[in-house]
């Protein structure tokens, strides 16, 4: 017999079921977009297409990945040999040998890949930098005498390196003492520390205000902002869902959101990226079958989807996600930490991009730590939900409030975004940042790079491959003064190592071109140009997957 989840058992979310899909229209591509004016749909269709690549490099390429691995692995072992016996020195944490007889603390082959892959390539990672993180950064030098096991630092600074790593999207990651007025005042006001929780000391007027601000800014019914936004995620999922309900995860979501649902103690099931038909069957199989073995219904369903994946570059397929959560009566959790403020007319996000209504997602999530140069998140909408948090989250109940000077700059930010310091500075920063975006996004493939994403995502990966290319790739960039993020296994899959380049309004047209005359010499001299097709620069004249079939 048929079954669906029951979203009005005790506990569950205090939120409104969606409405069913009778009289939605289909595309050829699935469920058909509706354009919306100013949060409202008006039933025009959407003029914008998500338009994604994912190109899937040569045979020959995979198959020198993983020799690549290999080859390393084998070596590897060697070198365990030589340590064993004395002929290498040993920089390995080692038990004591009146602890022999214990439970061993150190497992040693769980550390294999950090002794003998991670080492030949850390000089890559955790660098010194000594100043603003903006568009450009100055970075102290650092050298290793024993193969990157320890680092000195020389005492030179590198001054103006481009940077390509940070997610400082709209630029606010400033210092201008004009702008920064407000958070200096701020700052002599209230301290930079609150030392108590909001339910207890530590709710100040300003966090009231930076609330307000936020869910004004989102369209939502109310708002709530923690100090930090990686336990925005971790710690307000186990509040929402536990035993007894079902958590419907994006295969490449991020690692807050991955915590948070193991925490809750809640089924999770996980749904290949942004594709519909592994989500609906999922969806079909938890309201049909019900829980293991009880076959009762689940007490919620929640879906865990990004508006922007930090790995890919991908834009959430959110129309057509939020048609199924109505369609299975489900409920939607949306973690727009890179996309909110960096996409969208207005920097409203995923929701704006594609013209919805943002009271069809249930729970908004972000962070300020990017697109508002601070830190912190929010989760936002309706006010049954904020105020079921404020009272059952363990970022409000335990957590320290967050800084009144990161408040203020948050609120400063916003306030610009929205037009209301008197200025257009922030809506230019947005349009300059989509300008960036696709101009960067559109040189590197006429270059002949493989890159993942979105047109419009700020979030450019480049893909390199085999393992011995990313430190080459790192260290030849910073000998050009450009700092850039490199990721590999495991936070990525073993054969698409790539370089992680995150575009900002703030970078000028001649630190874009000296990025990509840099990226020109260096993928020829690396052999990093794998893509396959014929780039053209006249535009598409239609795109096929998005015919209108109705009259």
């Amino acid at each position: 017999m048929a079954r669906r989840a029951d979203v009005s058992s005790k506990g569950s979310l205090i939120l409104q079921a969606g409405q069913d899909l009778r009289g939605s229209r289909m595309a050829q591509n699935g469920l058909r977009k509706r354009c919306q004016e100013n949060g409202k749909s008006n039933g025009v269709a959407h003029s914008w297409s998500n338009k994604e690549s994912f190109e899937q490099a040569p045979m020959y390429v995979a198959v020198l990945t993983y020799l690549g691995f290999g080859i390393v692995t084998l070596f590897g072992y060697f070198r365990d040999f030589l340590r064993a016996v004395g002929l290498e020195k040993c920089h390995l944490a080692q038990e004591r040998d009146e602890q022999k007889d214990f439970v061993p603390l150190y497992q040693d082959f769980e550390n294999f890949y950090t002794r003998n892959l991670y080492m030949r390539v850390r000089d890559n990672w955790n660098r010194p930098i000594c100043s603003l993180p903006g568009p450009e950064f100055d970075l102290m030098e650092r050298v290793s005498d024993d193969y990157n096991w320890t680092f000195r630092l020389t005492g030179r600074t590198i001054h103006n390196v481009i940077n390509m790593g940070s997610y400082n999207y709209l630029g606010f990651a400033e210092n201008n003492t004009n702008f920064l007025k407000p958070v200096a005042d701020a700052t002599k006001e209230y301290g930079v520390g609150v030392c108590s929780t909001r339910q207890e000391m530590g709710n100040l007027d300003i966090h009231e205000e930076l609330e307000e601000l936020v869910a004004s800014f989102l369209g939502a019914e109310a708002a709530m902002t923690f100090g930090m936004g990686f336990a925005t995620n971790s710690m307000n999922i186990p509040a929402l869902v536990g035993k007894g309900c079902l958590i419907l995860s994006d295969e490449l979501n991020h690692t807050s959101l991955i915590l948070g649902a193991r925490l809750s103690g809640a089924t999770i099931r996980v749904f290949k990226h942004n594709n519909m038909q592994s989500l609906e069957k999922l969806l079909k199989e938890a309201v049909t079958g019900g829980q293991p073995r009880t076959h009762r219904p689940w007490r919620k369903i929640l879906i865990l989807v990004e508006g922007i994946y930090s790995m890919e570059g991908s834009i959430v397929h959110l129309p057509e996600i939020v048609a199924l959560k109505k369609k299975y009566k489900a409920y939607l959790y949306l973690d727009e930490a890179h996309s909110i403020g960096a996409v969208g007319a207005t920097g409203r996000g995923v929701t704006q991009l594609y013209s919805l209504d943002p009271s069809d997602v249930d729970v908004l999530m972000g962070t300020f730590t990017k697109s508002f140069g601070a830190a912190g998140g929010y989760i936002a909408g309706k006010k049954e939900l904020v105020d079921y948090l404020r009272a059952h989250s363990h970022s409000t109940v335990y957590a320290t409030a967050m800084s009144p000077p990161v408040a203020r700059q948050i609120i400063r930010a916003m306030k610009c975004i929205m037009g209301l310091d008197g200025t257009t500075m922030g809506i230019e920063r947005v349009r300059q940042l989509a300008e960036n975006t696709r101009y960067f996004r559109r040189r590197l493939q006429e270059l002949g790079f493989i890159i993942y994403g979105s047109q419009d995502s700020p979030v450019v990966p480049l893909l390199l491959f085999m393992p011995g290319k990313v430190g080459a790739f790192s260290r030849a960039m910073l000998q050009r003064k450009i700092g850039v993020v490199v990721v590999g296994f495991p936070a990525t899959p073993i054969t698409e190592a790539r370089a992680r380049f995150c575009v900002s309004s703030a970078h000028t047209r001649d630190m874009l071109d000296k990025v990509l005359c840099a990226l020109d010499e260096i993928g020829d001299y690396l052999g990093l140009k794998f893509s396959r097709r014929k780039f053209t620069l006249r535009p598409d004249l239609y795109d096929e997957a998005h015919f209108d079939l109705d009259s």
